[in-house]
């Protein structure tokens, strides 16, 4: 029989508390400045891991293979479709995109004489006739020019920076891969232990705050980068059968202006108008004009669907957040952690309002969950793809035992 002790070590007292706290507080705080520069590779590693978790359970359920092995095939075939799309589609995709911000670039600097062009003039379509002699369309361009030549800017140096530190690119992206295996095969299939916090008194708490955060964090991981890559195969179809030039480019800027609600649509837009007129082939020897606008109706048409119906059936507004309120998280992440910050705005506001929801509940004595936890029962055996093949197949069956 097992006999408890009082404990020895003294208690430590509010103040003694309070430094210590004061003095974590600073000193983790000195860390991730001075090495803010590893954050953004770190959430991605972590972010990776979340997101093959379900994959490598499928192997371990279905295949029954170990839970090393399992991770071990997943990122072996990470490794060779990254090998794969830097050999075949890497500098391709690296020169697109350079060709495309020097094309928005010079199309930028030319805009005042364009505007010239079309301030003096008026255009009918059909009933319809457009007086441009009544806008003042030149300070409409000014202001367009303050806000997109140092956005551009940027973007050329950051492209250049990508191309010219293709070995440093690679580096980093190894560090990711490997900090991701680890932490998914030392969980040793268990979720709980990819990120692992134990504070005493506060299990409950901490196991409400997981489940919480799986939810946002699954509605947005792994839906927003089924609409990314839905974007940019949509994209890439229509614009190469529209005959625009640097598809694939516009494509994956398409599918990233879908992380940022209202500017990244309309910066795609802009760029969009800018490459269709002032390439060379036009679809149908239409004019630049009319062809420009083809092309801006069938973005806004696309992006019309997909703000409407494929985006609110894939998230489900799981998040609960205000499009307003993730483009000024979007703003403050960027500065912080760059593109990765754009991409994960959402979710991280997200889960800070759920601490901040569940701090100040604790600072008021309050209860923190006020509401029941929702919960949502087992899929079916199969997944919905193999259940809508076994209903298909019984329908099918009774009509022919009908027909009989």
């Amino acid at each position: 029989m097992n006999q408890t002790h009082p404990s020895a070590s003294p208690i430590w007292s509010t103040n003694t508390k309070l430094v210590v706290a004061l003095t974590a507080v600073v000193v983790i705080g000195a860390l991730l400045v001075k090495f803010q520069f590893i954050l953004s590779p770190l959430l991605i590693a972590f972010v990776l891991a979340y997101l093959f978790y379900p994959l490598a359970s499928l192997l371990h359920r279905k295949l029954h293979f170990s839970w090393n092995i399992s991770v071990a095939v997943i990122y072996g075939l990470v490794v060779i479709v990254l090998l794969t799309g830097l050999t075949v589609g890497g500098v391709g995709l690296v020169q697109q995109i350079q060709s495309v911000v020097t094309i928005v670039q010079d199309g930028i600097t030319t805009l005042p004489d364009l505007v010239d062009r079309f301030s003096g003039q008026t255009y009918s379509f059909g009933p319809f006739e457009i007086d441009f002699r009544s806008i003042d369309l030149q300070s409409v361009s000014r202001q367009l020019l303050s806000l997109v030549q140092p956005l551009l800017s940027r973007t050329g140096s950051l492209v250049s920076t990508v191309a010219g530190g293709a070995a440093n690119f690679l580096g980093w992206t190894l560090f990711v891969v490997l900090v991701s295996y680890f932490v998914l095969a030392e969980s040793g299939g268990l979720k709980n232990r990819i990120v692992i916090v134990d504070v005493p008194g506060y299990t409950g708490d901490i196991e409400r705050l997981s489940r919480e955060l799986g939810r946002i964090w699954n509605a947005f991981l792994r839906g927003q980068i089924i609409i990314f890559f839905l974007a940019v195969a949509v994209y890439s179809i229509v614009l190469s059968v529209l005959g625009v030039r640097y598809a694939l480019s516009l494509a994956v800027l398409a599918g990233i202006a879908r992380f940022v609600p209202y500017v990244g649509p309309a910066i795609n837009w802009l760029v969009l108008v800018i490459v269709a007129y002032f390439q060379a082939y036009k679809l149908f020897h239409l004019s630049p004009l009319y062809y420009t606008l083809l092309i801006l109706a069938i973005a806004l048409i696309i992006d019309q669907i997909f703000d409407n119906m494929v985006s609110p059936r894939i998230l489900s507004n799981a998040l609960k957040v205000h499009p307003a309120a993730v483009l000024v998280a979007a703003i403050i992440a960027a500065n912080l952690l760059g593109l990765l910050g754009v991409v994960i705005a959402a979710p991280m506001l997200a889960t800070v309002a759920l601490f901040w929801g569940y701090t100040m509940r604790k600072l008021l004595d309050v209860d923190p969950w006020p509401e029941d936890e929702p919960v949502q029962p087992p899929p079916p055996a199969g997944g919905r793809f193999f259940v809508w093949i076994r209903r298909f197949l019984r329908r099918f069956s009774l009509n022919r035992q009908k027909g009989k």
